[in-house]
């Protein structure tokens, strides 16, 4: 059994864990900033998607970046519905940008995501048969990844595929590729990109993992089922990736985690962290509290994870509490601003950055 550390004890008690160095290197935030964006050869890599506008605009939202990362993602350039406007139009200004940005910081960027149901454009409604899907999906991917091909080195190729549990199991998620083409869109997705690109890694990426509780255990066993069936078939996947967004009003299952992650090791897999935050709407108390709790939530996490696995990469989806999608679904009731992220609202680094920093740090 894993020691837990519980998010939810008082919260002098996870504050003084954090600043007395219970942890070792926790509590130290500003301190490593610089000597972590210059990392180590045995660092894991940690990255933070990247909001178009802020980046575009805010001088002081791109110097975080340089200093706190080793990877980026465009946040939702590269989903279709920023993508492609229409049918017979590709937009990659967004992406393009992103990477150069990374190219010059000596960052690499991620791919996502080439496949989901959600922030679809309108005109795919009218996807009507299966030979229409197929083309749809093979121009987008042979587009896509042709032109990134050797710059972006891992795609979350499939993002989202288990669907929410029902009557205690979870299966595919419906989504026009699943209407029109069955399960078997799954495999052209992850045969088109590795065509695409031969090198590239490829990911599948899925939520709502980790935490205690019977719908959890089933999505866990769901996307684990799919990764088998997809091994079986003898597709070209090479890793899994644990979103991350936690639902801080609930524990994190340490032994369900680690023994999903070990299955996942054992089938040859690597596994990322790809999009951290913790949700904290139920978090109580004076900033300092919260903050801690955040902090409990995600070291509980990535504590059962390395249990099992040392990750490939640990990533936030956002770096600033400015910046967060949290707030859009999760507002807290008390009309205070969620504080989900590494960073605060003014670019100060919080005690789940050491947590972060801490564990990409961690030796094998």
């Amino acid at each position: 059994m894993i020691s837990r550390r519980n998010a939810l004890l008082g919260g002098a008690r996870l504050i003084g864990a954090l600043a007395g160095g219970i942890v070792p290197g926790l509590g130290a935030g500003a301190a490593s900033a610089a000597t972590s964006a210059a990392g180590t050869t045995r660092r894991i890599p940690y990255g933070a998607c990247v909001n178009f506008t802020p980046f575009l605009n805010e001088a002081e939202y791109r110097i975080a970046f340089e200093t706190y990362c080793q990877q980026v993602t465009p946040e939702y350039g590269l989903f279709w519905g920023y993508l492609r406007p229409t049918r017979n139009q590709f937009v990659f200004d967004y992406a393009d940008k992103v990477l150069a940005f990374a190219d010059l910081n000596e960052m690499t960027m991620r791919g996502h995501t080439l496949v989901w149901y959600g922030a679809m454009p309108d005109w795919t409604k009218q996807i009507g048969s299966a030979a229409e899907a197929e083309r749809e999906l093979t121009l987008h991917i042979e587009k896509v990844v042709g032109r990134y091909r050797g710059r972006i080195k891992t795609w979350q190729v499939v993002n989202e595929p288990i669907d929410d549990v029902k009557d205690g199991a979870a299966g595919l998620r419906p989504s026009i590729w699943l209407q029109q083409l069955g399960p078997k869109y799954l495999d052209m997705a992850f045969r088109l990109a590795h065509q695409a690109d031969p090198a590239a890694e490829l990911l599948i990426n899925e939520y709502d993992v980790e935490c205690v509780g019977a719908s959890y255990a089933a999505r866990r066993q769901a996307l684990l089922t799919l990764v088998r069936e997809l091994l079986a078939r003898g597709v070209p996947l090479h890793g899994v990736g644990l979103q991350g967004h936690i639902q801080g009003k609930y524990e994190i299952d340490d032994d369900g985690v680690s023994s999903f992650v070990s299955e996942i090791k054992s089938l040859g897999l690597s596994v990322h962290v790809t999009e951290l935050d913790v949700i904290d709407k139920e978090f109580a108390g004076p900033i300092t509290v919260r903050d801690a709790m955040v902090a409990g939530r995600a070291y509980d996490f990535l504590n059962a994870i390395f249990a099992a696995e040392r990750p490939s990469a640990i990533g936030t989806w956002g770096i600033t509490d400015r910046y967060t999608w949290v707030p859009t679904w999760n507002k807290r009731a008390d009309g205070l601003a969620n504080r989900p992220l590494p960073l605060d609202d003014h670019y100060r680094p919080k005690p789940l950055w050491s947590v972060i920093d801490y564990f990409c740090q961690k030796a094998p």
